[in-house]
């Protein structure tokens, strides 16, 4: 039985296909389900769908919210398929970058590297990226499932300051491997980051520079939800978070990278899951409507009417 990481939950932003995305996702992964679908009704966006699922040990939540915002590969996700874990990863990771890259846009053939002896990089039809890497079983494990952050553009050669940044401000957080460019691998800089990855709130996530030219940087399109279990909580992340004051609303924040998050009450997976009757759900969203930062008493009130 997988454990699922809930912690701290990917957030994707779709157009209009929140739903199908998520039943894309949950046939491509092994112990993978849909655990949520409602309608969050009048927002700014319209009706919108909201979906919870959880892939293969991670927990992830999708919105069909509008089309001001577009997935692109700075956050992208890093699967690892561990031969100590499945005597069938060499095959699994083949059948699981064919659905992923049909209809998408291959970032980096599917081939052997230095690093692995299979490993690709593909954009899917969603527009969400996905790494995918057959690990070393004598490794340190990880998780099927990690984000992973590329920092570009102006970020450039911020990405151990910002590991180190994140490490400070979660809890249960620690370093793990951490490989660095040599010489001679322009346009990047020797010395920063070409792979890391280091885990927050017992999340494992990755990080890397790439000093490449490409055109995007970070977005609302992929946030990460901070399940917090007590006002203070909310407060804390908020407060040390937060660096962008106009993007502060309905929980969410953006960082000094630029990353967005979103500070929530574990309260909001029961006040918005498919168990809390429509009338609650819509005075909790009503409720919440106006708030920069998410307030627990006045959303819980809302709920209970």
């Amino acid at each position: 039985m997988t454990t699922i990481t809930k912690n701290i939950v990917p957030h994707l932003w779709f157009d209009k296909e929140a739903k199908e995305a998520a039943a894309f996702y949950t046939s491509v992964f092994p112990d993978s389900q849909i655990i949520s679908e409602i309608v969050l009704k009048e927002t700014p966006s319209g009706d919108c769908d909201l979906i919870s699922f959880d892939l293969w040990g991670q927990r992830f939540m999708a919105i069909s919210a509008g089309p001001y915002f577009s997935i692109n590969p700075s956050i992208s996700f890093m699967v690892n398929f561990d031969p100590a874990r499945d005597k069938n990863a060499s095959s699994q990771i083949e059948e699981v970058w064919e659905k992923l890259s049909d209809g998408g846009q291959i970032l980096m053939p599917f081939d052997a590297y230095p690093f692995s002896e299979k490993y690709g990089w593909t954009q899917d039809k969603y527009g969400l990226s996905w790494q995918l890497i057959l690990t070393n079983p004598e490794g340190e494990e990880r998780p099927p499932i990690l984000p992973s952050m590329m920092f570009i553009g102006e970020n450039v050669g911020k990405a151990e300051e910002a590991v180190q940044f994140y490490q400070s401000i979660f809890k249960n957080s620690k370093q793990g491997v951490i490989a660095h460019y040599p010489a001679g691998m322009d346009p990047n800089k020797e010395g920063t980051v070409m792979f890391s990855d280091f885990m927050i709130e017992n999340v494992w996530m990755t990080a890397m520079d790439s000093a490449l030219n490409h055109g995007f940087q970070f977005n609302e399109a992929v946030s990460l939800l901070v399940n917090c279990d007590t006002q203070e909580e909310i407060d804390y992340y908020f407060e040390r978070l937060s660096a962008v004051p106009e993007a502060e609303q309905c929980g969410w924040l953006k960082d000094k990278y630029g990353v967005s998050w979103q500070i929530s009450p574990k309260d909001m997976d029961e006040m918005m899951s498919e168990n809390a009757a429509p009338e609650q759900i819509a005075r909790v969203n009503k409720a919440m409507m106006p708030m920069k930062k998410l307030d627990i008493e006045t959303l819980r009130k809302a709920y209970e009417g």
